[in-house]
């Protein structure tokens, strides 16, 4: 549908200009249906412990809180904005060194003016998670 595709290309553009975003590396790789993906490479400026190479725990998390305002931006209800109102995250284990890491989202419950989203972040192990998120976003009409 044409009108998805512009809308995923125009999120993108946006997505690209976020100063955030664009120091971590990060790139949308998927946008629509009330989710988004983010994906950023590993990056040595990025690690919070040097003897492992493990990246900095608020990197997963930036990444994890951005994945989720996009999801709540590609929800049917087409929002004109959002930002963070809570975000809760339970780091499961260290992601691992040199591994390109990817947060997924989904709004799964989006009310007048509140959208709630989960989030995974993982890691090239699919099987295991790095972190998992829940959180809520405001919804601007």
């Amino acid at each position: 549908m044409q009108q998805d595709d512009d809308r995923a290309r125009a999120a993108k553009q946006f997505f690209e200009t976020l100063p955030h975003l664009r120091a971590l590396g990060g790139r949308l790789v998927g946008f629509g249906d009330s989710r988004a993906e983010i994906e950023m490479d590993w990056r040595a400026e990025l690690v919070g412990d040097p003897r492992s190479g493990v990246i900095h725990g608020g990197v997963v998390s930036a990444l994890m809180d951005t994945s989720g305002g996009a999801a709540v931006m590609a929800h049917p209800d087409r929002p004109n904005g959002t930002a963070t109102i809570s975000l809760r995250i339970d780091y499961m284990r260290a992601a691992t060194p040199g591994s390109k890491l990817r947060a997924r989202a989904e709004c799964f419950h989006m009310t007048r003016s509140v959208a709630f989203v989960r989030a995974v972040a993982l890691d090239d192990d699919d099987e295991r998670p790095v972190a998992t998120a829940t959180g809520s976003f405001t919804v601007e009409r």
